[in-house]
């Protein structure tokens, strides 16, 4: 693992998006609530807190990250068939959240194909990627195109923050 023992601690925050296309019949049976093994969106919503707070334990070399905030949103395109998932993460921590929004970006995907795999295994997932994040040595960072989402109470202004355990500048 690389070192981060010399980094301050500071407020990060990072989010995902990523998407999964499905059949119609399967998309109208998801937002109906009416999957064979129940709510899916509920579920994946779970799953993927659940596995951002495992992050650590499932990527070899990934720093655990002391999670403060995880927040998972759902969009349904019904003209396109697709559901878009949106991850934010917030941490207070040496290293950044970014894996951890990603993971739980991917995961809640693989659990809404797990759950209608009965009724449509043609799903396709794609488009998992890493929109923005914030805090840290590095500052903001925002992929072009995509809005800023991660700019929080916890993580505006963020490199000038004071760093946890320091007095505020003024």
């Amino acid at each position: 693992m690389v070192g981060i023992g010399d980094k301050p601690e500071t407020c990060r925050a990072a989010a995902a998006v990523g998407t999964i296309r499905v059949n119609p019949d399967t998309l109208a049976r998801i937002v109906a609530g009416d999957g064979h093994k129940g709510d899916v969106l509920a579920v994946a919503r779970l799953a993927a807190i659940g596995a951002a707070k495992q992050t650590a334990s499932l990527i070899p070399l990934c720093h655990p990250v002391r999670l403060t905030s995880v927040d998972v949103e759902w969009t349904v395109d019904q003209e396109r068939s697709v559901i878009e998932i949106l991850t934010q993460v917030e941490a207070v921590d040496r290293t950044g959240p970014e894996m951890e929004a990603m993971t739980a970006a991917s995961t809640g995907l693989l659990t809404v194909y797990d759950m209608c795999k009965a009724m449509d295994r043609g799903m396709v997932l794609s488009s998992v990627m890493l929109i923005s994040k914030s805090g840290g040595k590095s500052g903001a960072w925002s992929r072009e195109g995509a809005p800023p989402r991660t700019e929080t109470e916890a993580t505006r202004g963020a490199p000038d923050e004071p760093t946890v355990g320091e007095e505020p500048r003024r």
